[in-house]
């Protein structure tokens, strides 16, 4: 579905599960940065008024998820963690246009997102398929499917309303990029790491 180049290694589950208040802790402040991805393009770019209108729905959505995974470490009696950095998102980001038209810098933010939504839920499914707690299986496999909705969304508003770029040739350029710098990660009990 999302044309990811290097599939997660399943044995990254295997460190998830040494340490899963790390992971739950990383994954609610990846529901909020996503939210406040949501509210950027938001700002960024107010003039599309259905995309407005459904991007407000996904910040509410990933707050609510973000809300939900609290909601998991409190019945386990942890609590969250400060916010972690996301280095694996930094680096997508940094390989965002920074010139071009006012359209292309909105839809490379567009895949930027699209990019984030594929992999997260491209993660969530590994853990879903091979995490040995089965109500953290469950939980995954539920948020797998609003990460891929969220995908679609944002790749979708790319191609709509890109004026001055060739989207398809771009996506394939992110995914390229993403491929050489996924191979980096894998190695922490973090939703990227």
């Amino acid at each position: 579905m999302f044309k990811l180049k290097l599939p997660t290694d399943p044995r990254w589950v295997n460190i998830v599960e040494t340490n899963i208040p790390e992971i739950l802790t990383d994954h609610a402040w990846c529901e909020q940065k996503a939210a406040s991805n949501a509210i950027s393009l938001i700002v960024r770019f107010p003039e599309y008024t259905e995309m407005v209108k459904v991007l407000c729905d996904i910040a509410r959505e990933e707050m609510e998820h973000f809300r939900m995974v609290v909601e998991k470490m409190e019945q386990r009696g942890w609590t969250l963690g400060p916010e972690r950095k996301d280095d694996y998102v930094n680096r997508i980001y940094q390989f965002q246009r920074k010139g071009g038209t006012r359209n292309q810098r909105m839809v490379d933010h567009l895949l930027f997102a699209a990019m984030i939504e594929a992999r997260s839920c491209e993660r969530f499914k590994v853990l879903s398929e091979n995490i040995k707690d089965n109500d953290l299986a469950a939980f995954y496999r539920e948020l797998m499917i609003s990460e891929a909705n969220h995908y679609t969304t944002f790749i979708n508003f790319a191609r709509e309303h890109a004026t001055d770029d060739d989207v398809e040739k771009r996506w394939e350029e992110y995914l390229a990029f993403e491929a050489e710098i996924i191979a980096q990660f894998g190695k922490k009990e973090t939703v990227h790491g």
